[in-house]
């Protein structure tokens, strides 16, 4: 799969996902969110509903399946049931394995990790972190827990929770367009 790609399902942390959003866009990353389901219309945990860019039918009539490199990377944000629905959906979850398996990166925040992240395949010995509460699922795949706000190890970033979705977006868009690039948009930001 080319390219960056925000998957959101109805339940989502809203923060997470578009925080990220606006970090990568700040530094001219094109990411796309996408609706895995049939309309665009996604609702986030606290019923605000966003119109992402496509729904899940465009996002496969367009996208480029293939080899990927570490710069293309799925973004799940966290938020219950958000994670869970989108762990339950099989089709995307087949892509994000495919993804992983060819090289691709995997970025996810608070329930994600643990609720979709943890459906690869192998995670074992990646470190990973998630929100709070958390934990079990990451190191019964034999993935090892950091309590830190965002860690990236490879082709792999967590992130903790909301609160850190700002330095999550930023991990993620050092991880493409390098760390010279995330302390511009970072500086912009006055943090």
């Amino acid at each position: 799969m080319k390219g960056t790609y925000v998957f959101l399902a109805d339940g989502f942390e809203i923060s997470e996902a578009l925080t990220t959003v606006n970090m990568l866009r700040r530094g001219g990353i094109n990411v796309k969110t996408v609706s895995i389901y049939d309309d665009r219309i996604v609702t986030s945990s606290n019923r605000i509903p966003v119109i992402a860019d496509m729904a899940f039918g465009e996002f496969k009539a367009s996208t480029s399946f293939g080899p990927c490199l570490p710069s293309d990377i799925m973004i799940f944000p966290g938020g219950m049931p958000g994670s869970a629905n989108l762990a339950a959906f099989g089709k995307l979850m087949d892509i994000m394995q495919q993804h992983y398996s060819e090289g691709g990166t995997v970025a996810a925040i608070c329930a994600a990790p643990s609720v979709v992240l943890t459906l690869l395949a192998d995670i074992t010995g990646k470190k990973m972190t998630c929100y709070d509460g958390f934990e079990e699922a990451i190191t019964a795949k034999g993935a090892e827990y950091v309590k830190e706000g965002v860690v990236v190890d490879g082709n792999m970033i967590t992130g903790r929770g909301p609160g850190w979705a700002v330095e999550f977006g930023l991990a993620i868009l050092a991880h493409v367009k390098g760390q010279e690039t995330a302390d511009k948009v970072k500086a912009a930001l006055m943090l």
